[in-house]
């Protein structure tokens, strides 16, 4: 039987009513069914290892209980598994969230697996690690270390589920294996046939990123038009036990699944098309077809495995000084060469004023930013109206806050000491954090599941 897979987020921060409708149309339909939520980043997760540094109940999705509370109780009710790295840097925090909500939906018996054995900051200097990046650079020292977490595969989520979990809480997996897992449980795949694996993976790759892959992000008026992206459907893939598969999206929304879409989302962060690296399974798309078959509703075949990497990824996260922006506005007649100007007065008062390893960036939006260097070369030889609305932006990056406080109170003086007609100045400050990527020796990492017990540890607010 076809076995459905919904997707109800795509990463952190991504909206909290998408998976309504995914939900309404796998109960629907009536079919063995799983809703994936993929919430994590890099980013996200050095964010959550600093939450809980401060508060050690914090460190899981923020947004958790919003996600979770409009469709908990149907899913449950309706026997449709849940599966989400919510858990991130607070598995256990992120349990407890989905026990208390699973009580207040009349489930107090509800089954969580928690995945265990992404995290390996202990004992990170002992292990066997391969640089990722050609960029040879020491592990940070233990006191700059924010976070070490594994790209784990579908084995252990696949153990949660034999366990009976309803629901299963991850930290660090390989986006793709949250949808893998139910499909290797529901069919009974064996972990060496790579075909179907990949398939699976495959299907979990071209929803991990939500709407992304209905119209989401896809959109350029003009040149590819989406009907109604205010309420785009988040995918639903059917996959059948052969590993062929069907994409789609609930009926009534907006956006469109179409051979283009299809397209970029299978290729989206994909590397080399014949080696496509994944805990599991090495995936060749190189044999792919993507065919439409009706309004919204697109196969995929022809995806191929191979035997799976002896090395993981992972991610290490650790402090990097601090970085800071600051803005201010130009507009009206003549706007640009003001704009201008004040970059140029802001480079030579950082010339003297601040120390040379301050690093910074002087962009002009409006004219020249995303695509210019840290030097500035666009907008000097770039030529505009010099009427309209421009902003300039300054970023400013240092081990000591001080000196970044420094570079932009200089844009803030700009108010008096400028051109004229500046205004509306904001600026922050924040932590930076950097990142390396190594390999570690699967058989150096221990994962496995556990049905979560502790209640008593974490409260969720009403």
């Amino acid at each position: 039987m076809t076995f459905l897979l919904g997707s109800g987020a795509g990463f952190s921060g991504d909206r909290t009513d998408a998976a309504i409708p995914v939900v309404a149309e796998l109960i629907r339909r009536g079919q063995p069914s799983a809703l994936v939520f993929e919430t994590l980043g890099e980013r996200t997760l050095a964010a959550a290892h600093r939450a809980m540094r401060d508060a050690p109940e914090a460190g899981y999705e923020p947004l958790l209980a919003e996600l979770l509370a409009p469709v908990l109780g149907d899913c449950l009710s309706h026997g449709i598994t849940i599966l989400g790295n919510f858990g991130a840097a607070n598995p256990d925090g992120a349990c407890q969230v989905v026990a208390e909500l699973a009580g207040r939906a009349g489930f107090p018996q509800v089954r969580i697996g928690r995945v265990h054995g992404d995290d390996i900051r202990t004992g990170l200097a002992s292990l066997d690690l391969q640089r990722w990046e050609a960029e040879n650079r020491d592990l940070p020292d233990e006191q700059a270390l924010i976070s070490a977490n594994v790209y784990l595969g579908a084995v252990p989520l696949t153990e949660a589920l034999a366990l009976g979990a309803e629901v299963v809480v991850t930290g660090r997996v390989a986006d793709p294996a949250l949808f893998l897992a139910p499909l290797v449980h529901h069919f009974g795949w064996s972990w060496d046939d790579w075909d179907l694996l990949a398939a699976g993976m495959m299907a979990g790759h071209l929803a991990e990123c939500g709407a992304q892959v209905s119209g989401g992000y896809f959109a350029d008026p003009g040149f590819k038009d989406v009907p109604n992206l205010a309420t785009v459907g988040y995918p639903i893939i059917e996959v059948e036990e052969d590993g062929s598969l069907v994409v789609t999206k609930p009926p009534g929304t907006g956006g469109c699944v179409t051979e283009r879409t299809v397209k970029e989302q299978l290729l989206y962060e994909v590397h080399d098309p014949a080696n496509y690296l994944t805990p599991d399974v090495v995936v060749d798309l190189t044999s792919v077809e993507v065919r439409q078959i009706g309004p919204d509703r697109v196969a995929v075949s022809g995806i191929r495995g191979k035997p799976a990497p002896q090395r993981l990824k992972t991610t290490v996260c650790y402090e990097g000084g601090w970085q800071g922006e600051a803005e201010i506005s130009y507009a009206g007649p003549n706007a640009l060469a003001r704009a201008q100007l004040a970059a140029q007065v802001l480079r030579e008062r950082l010339g003297f004023r601040a120390p040379p390893e301050l690093r910074t960036r002087l962009d002009i939006v409006g004219l020249a930013s995303v695509f210019d260097s840290d030097a500035g070369d666009l907008q000097r030889t770039s030529v505009g109206t010099g009427n309209g609305d421009y902003r300039l932006r300054l970023a400013a990056e240092h081990a000591e806050r001080r000196w970044v406080e420094r570079a932009t109170q200089e844009l803030l003086a700009l108010y008096c000491a400028g051109p004229a007609g500046g205004g509306g100045v904001r600026r922050h400050y924040q932590r930076r954090v950097c990142t390396a990527s190594y390999l570690v020796k699967r058989s150096d990492v221990e994962a496995f599941a556990t049905l979560f017990e502790e209640r008593s540890k974490y409260h969720v607010a009403s």
